[in-house]
This record gives structure tokens, C-alpha cells and sequence, in this order.
């Protein structure tokens, strides 16, 4: 099977849906991760250094599952689904062929984030399935999907934190409160961890259960055992 995953910024992968990520990579699923913009507005300093810094961050991240790192460099803040990405996007998908294209939701919080959302869509066209990741903190996000990631959180957070550049413990905080979240909402096991997603069909895509890896087990609700007198 192979996986596209496409993230507006150098560290969008690994927050979103690196757990998912590394669920794939264990059932031996081939990754490809997709960077639209060069990331040179997430910081102060010379935005040359930053946008190389974090592709350097990006490829490390990477490479802790074998994925194939791919960058578009847009530029950051700036992004929009015009024919240039597009046409970029459609090239991709061409070139690799992937079963399955991961992206942000139409709705997240960065302009960036929803401009990518919206190209990926209209390039995917009929050639593969889309599936959109959380959004930052859940905001306005309606899952239809679980994929459970609790014997991956430590990768996902390792992976988080090789974007030094970003101060990512606060992102691993995030992403570690989101995950619990989830797992709960989808009455997975006390202290597993899932990362949520929303697939929308469209045709010929009616269904993409069998392309994704396993949701949290779900657990038995019971009445209360506990006698009253």
C-alpha cells in the first residue's frame, strides 16, 4: 500500500497524523510525506536559515519511519490553491501512485493548512481517496475515523521534538492531550491514545475502512454492578 501524506509546514506531518504514520509504516505500507511551503515564516532570523533548518528537521523526521520526504517550496504564509499548486499536486499524485492521500481539514486554523486542503482535493480528482487529519485542537472537527497510535506515541513525540526549531514540546503537549481525547471519544481503552480523521465520499470513493490501520479496541459498556438497598 502506499500513503501520501501532505502537510502545509515542515512539522504538520508529525503533529497531525505521524501516529497514523507509524502505524502504516509497521504494517509495511510505503510513505511518502509531502511539505507544501518552505516554513521560512515560522520564526524570527533570516528566513533562508529557517526554510533550511526545517527541511533539515523535516527530512530527520522522516527518515525515523523510511518515509520519502518531498518539498514543493511554496512560500510560507502564502499559500493558495491556484493552478501552480495544483498542477504541483497532480504531479505528485502521478508520480507516486498512492492508495490513499492524508491531508489537513478544509476547515483547520492556518490559511496555509486550508489552502492545501483545497488543492489536494481538486488534484486528487478521481485518481485517489482523500482523507483529512484533525485540526488543531479539534476545533470544528467532526471525526468519522480512529486510528489507534498508543504503541506509537513515543516515535510521534520524538519525531515532534526533531523540529527544534519550533519549541515542539508544546506541540508534543498538544498532540498528547488531542490523542487521549480521541481514544476517548471512540471508548478506546483507558490511556490508549488515537489520532482522528474525516473522510468525505466522493465518487468512486464511497468507503476507505479497509486503507486505513485499526481503531481502538472498543469497550464493553456496562450497567453498574453496584447494589442499592
Amino acid at each position: 500500500m502506499k500513503i501520501l501524506a501532505l502537510g502545509a509546514h515542515p512539522d504538520d506531518i508529525e503533529i497531525f497524523m505521524f501516529g497514523t504514520m507509524a502505524a502504516y509504516a509497521a504494517q509495511g505500507a510505503e510513505l511518502t510525506f509531502a511539505v507544501a511551503t518552505d516554513g521560512a515564516r515560522g520564526g524570527t532570523g533570516d528566513p533562508a536559515v529557517l526554510a533550511r533548518v526545517r527541511r533539515e528537521e523535516a527530512m530527520a523526521a522522516a527518515a525515523l519511519l523510511g518515509a520519502a520526504p518531498r518539498f514543493l517550496d511554496f512560500p510560507d504564509g502564502g499559500l493558495v490553491a491556484d493552478a501552480a499548486l495544483i498542477d504541483a499536486l497532480k504531479t505528485l499524485v502521478s508520480e507516486i501512485g498512492p492508495d490513499l492521500a492524508i491531508t489537513h481539514g478544509p476547515n483547520d486554523y492556518h490559511a496555509d493548512h486550508r489552502a492545501l486542503s483545497d488543492g489536494v482535493r481538486i488534484a486528487a480528482s478521481f485518481g485517489v481517496p482523500v482523507l483529512h487529519a484533525d485540526t488543531m485542537g479539534g476545533t470544528g472537527f467532526s471525526p468519522t475515523h480512529y486510528v489507534d497510535i498508543s504503541v506509537h506515541a513515543d516515535i510521534k513525540a520524538k519525531a515532534i521534538r526533531m523540529h527544534q526549531s519550533q519549541d515542539p514540546d508544546r506541540f508534543v503537549e498538544i498532540a498528547l492531550t488531542q490523542n487521549l481525547f480521541r481514544s476517548g471519544q471512540c471508548n478506546g481503552a483507558h490511556g490508549s491514545l488515537a489520532e482522528a480523521f474525516r473522510f468525505e465520499p466522493t465518487f468512486p470513493f464511497g468507503d476507505v475502512r479497509a486503507l486505513l490501520p485499526p481503531a481502538p479496541p472498543i469497550r464493553t459498556v456496562m450497567v453498574s454492578t453496584k447494589r442499592v438497598d
